[in-house]
């Protein structure tokens, strides 16, 4: 990461050395404007990542960088906040897309308005379908899944739980399908435990399910938020050692975790530089007019030995993993 950083720093500072002024229609960093508008609910601790990428990059590059996401995830509210950044005629957009009906008008507005428009997170395919053409983030949801479940399958596990905290959320969805076509072959499969961000409902909700299903294997977290709180629940159940746990998306506490030998995996999508590239990207399109012609995929990467999970500890605590 911060030999990415000083790429970036040394690329930015060479044009600047050279004293050649932006070309017609171009602009100054300084005076670029982007703004991001995403599903994640402010305190995710994934989405906390993303936007440390987000401020990163905008401090390198000194560009005008604007944040916005909904206090809980609501893509009604997060299509709104979409059409008032548009309304601000940035230099550019970067939009999750978690649900394309939702937010296919606003991000279509922003491409008829000629504000160039990156996907980062979520919404890939549909992004492509409604126009856009750079997406930053990990490749398929689904496609992640299915290496999950594939993974599962070889150890012999078959009985999977998925635990969705963001219902609506398209990617979640995708996620646990992935998996349960990747257990498919081998003869297993997964349900779905809806709940809420809520630390207590995540383990309200999973433990009554567990009481009921005797025959579940292991409970795959569908995200930070859903993993975060079920790791002391099943220290005090003391199920760690009984039923497998699993996360997509890492935090502190599942590398801690990791470490400690108790979770299988964690699934990292390096979401940090979801933030920091389109930040790097839209800002070399407004002052340069460059434009990345393949997309970047940022994971996921197995965390799955307490070495891999020390290695990259420190750099989660400090909010960069």
């Amino acid at each position: 990461m911060i030999g990415l950083r000083k790429i970036a720093l040394a690329a930015l500072a060479a044009v600047a050395a050279t004293g050649i002024a932006a070309a017609a229609g171009l602009k100054d960093a300084k005076d670029v404007h982007i703004a991001f508008v995403v599903h994640g609910s402010a305190s995710d601790p994934y989405w906390s990542v993303v936007k440390r990428g987000v401020d990163d990059a905008a401090a390198l590059t000194g560009a005008q960088v604007e944040y916005h996401a909904p206090q809980v995830f609501d893509v009604v509210e997060q299509a709104r906040m979409m059409d008032a950044a548009i309304a601000t005629k940035p230099d550019g957009i970067a939009v999750s897309i978690a649900d394309a009906d939702a937010m296919r008008k606003s991000v279509q507005s922003a491409l008829a308005a000629n504000i160039p428009v990156i996907v980062l997170d979520s919404g890939e395919k549909t992004g492509e379908a409604m126009g856009t053409s750079l997406y930053v983030g990990t490749v398929s949801e689904y496609d992640s899944g299915k290496k999950a479940g594939e993974r599962l399958a070889k150890e012999g596990i078959l009985k999977v739980v998925c635990i969705n905290h963001e219902v609506g959320n398209v990617s979640l969805d995708e996620r646990c399908q992935g998996l349960n076509d990747g257990l498919k072959p081998s003869g297993g499969g997964t349900e779905v435990v809806a709940v809420t961000p809520d630390p207590a409902d995540v383990q309200r909700r999973t433990e009554a399910y567990l009481s009921a299903h005797s025959d579940v294997q292991a409970v795959f977290a569908l995200g930070a938020t859903a993993a975060n709180p079920l790791i002391p629940m099943f220290r005090d159940k003391e199920l760690f050692g009984k039923i497998k746990l699993y996360t997509f998306d890492i935090s502190p506490e599942v590398l801690d975790s990791i470490v400690a030998g108790e979770m299988g995996f964690g699934m990292d999508a390096q979401q940090y530089l979801m933030g920091y590239l389109p930040v790097v990207f839209l800002v070399e399109q407004a002052t340069h007019g460059f434009w990345p012609q393949n997309n970047s995929y940022t994971g996921p990467l197995f965390i799955d030995t307490p070495d891999k999970a020390k290695a990259i500890l420190a750099l989660a605590k400090e909010g960069i993993r």
